[in-house]
């Protein structure tokens, strides 16, 4: 069984090309036949592939080294070497390509609208990180007037060889962020066709899991991180390694069980939390939502947990007996919606923008 991985240290290489050939023609009844030696192929490039279907990077934990083929030498007879193999990297959405040792990001594999990189999830799937070295030329192409039989060739370019550090951001639209066992993954396997394990003890789910909500015939990703407890910046239960899965979401839900006795701290607690480990991941468009309401002491507590949190938005859901979901589902929607309006506003107020001028037949403005 392959395991969830996010991040992986790989070295790769493009391969040298080839060198070129010196060679004469040497026949019988041919006595000045001249230079006849080919070229050397060219050295295979580094290439990342984007794979729609792939989910984590774990194989790039068992295969840490990805050198392309060297082109191949020319040779007599004005035959051209054969061009090097490329490395191919395959890697899943969401995936993020930076320098080892600057930590320069590289490639984007997850921009949301596909504008930043032309590798996005929703667009092209193929890039070219390191170019293989062109092949050397053999003596026939310095053959001239004033040198009939050149003795010497070019060699093939050298490849190049760089440390990355590949990390996965899963994209997502919703991200459902709470204590252990507050109901993330039963609100995730109730809505979507994802099946994360569910059990009535703490740490249930130790990966993110994705799922996809179809609400008035739109896709809507959900993203369930791993419990989270006070103190996980500092390392504490899964620490904070799984909130990158939350970065591009368009709206953060905090689920609260309502039936726990510790009900009034839990989302200041989380908040705090997201805070330490980015500011900017916490001034997210935010939902509260408060779990388990087919229980008496969820009940009693909600309308205490309104007035605790004026000024959020606060629903209560309860997945066993499906109380609010409907609602919850049409929010997520509306969510979503407006998030893109928003994007495509700022599109159209970054396009620059020309007034309208006619010209007469002379082309002189009227």
């Amino acid at each position: 069984m392959i395991k969830f991985a996010d991040e992986a240290i790989i070295t790769v290489a493009s391969g040298k090309g080839g060198d070129g050939c010196v060679a004469f023609r040497r026949e019988k009844f041919i006595p000045l036949g001249g230079p006849a030696g080919g070229d050397g192929g060219r050295g295979g490039d580094v290439v990342f592939v984007l794979k729609r279907n792939l989910r984590t990077l774990a194989y790039l934990r068992y295969r840490q080294v990805f050198k392309a083929q060297n082109g191949r030498p020319g040779m007599g007879k004005n035959m051209h070497g054969h061009d090097g193999e490329d490395a191919v990297i395959e890697v899943p959405p969401g995936t993020i390509v930076r320098d080892a040792d600057t930590d320069e990001i590289l490639k984007d594999f997850g921009a949301r609208n596909g504008k930043d990189t032309d590798t996005s999830f929703f667009g092209a799937n193929r890039w070219v990180l390191l170019k293989g070295g062109k092949g050397g030329w053999g003596n026939t192409r310095f053959k001239s007037s004033v040198n009939q039989a050149p003795r010497f060739a070019q060699p093939g370019q050298a490849g190049q060889e760089r440390r990355l550090r590949v990390e996965l951001s899963l994209i997502a639209d919703i991200g459902l962020v709470g204590f252990p066992n507050a109901g993330k993954s039963s609100l995730l396997d109730h809505f979507t066709n994802a099946r994360p394990k569910i059990a009535p003890y703490p740490f249930t789910t130790k990966i993110p899991n994705l799922g996809v909500l179809t609400v008035n015939e739109r896709d809507i990703i959900l993203a369930d991180i791993p419990g989270i407890i006070e103190g996980a910046h500092e390392g504490a239960g899964l620490g904070l390694r799984f909130l990158r899965h939350i970065a591009r979401t368009v709206c953060l839900v905090f689920l609260v069980d309502l039936s726990d006795e510790n009900w009034r701290a839990a989302f200041p607690t989380l908040l705090q939390e997201l805070e330490l480990y980015s500011p900017e991941l916490a001034k997210k468009p935010r939902i509260l939502l408060g779990t388990k309401m087919d229980l008496p002491e969820a009940q009693e507590h909600f309308q205490a947990f309104e007035a605790a949190f004026p000024e959020e938005n606060v629903y209560g859901i309860s997945v066993f007996s499906d109380f609010g979901l409907d609602a919850l589902k049409q929010v997520f929607f509306e969510k979503v919606v407006e998030y893109e309006a928003g994007e495509n506003e700022k599109e159209k107020i970054s396009e620059p923008l020309f007034d309208e001028i006619d010209f007469d037949d002379e082309g002189l403005q009227e």
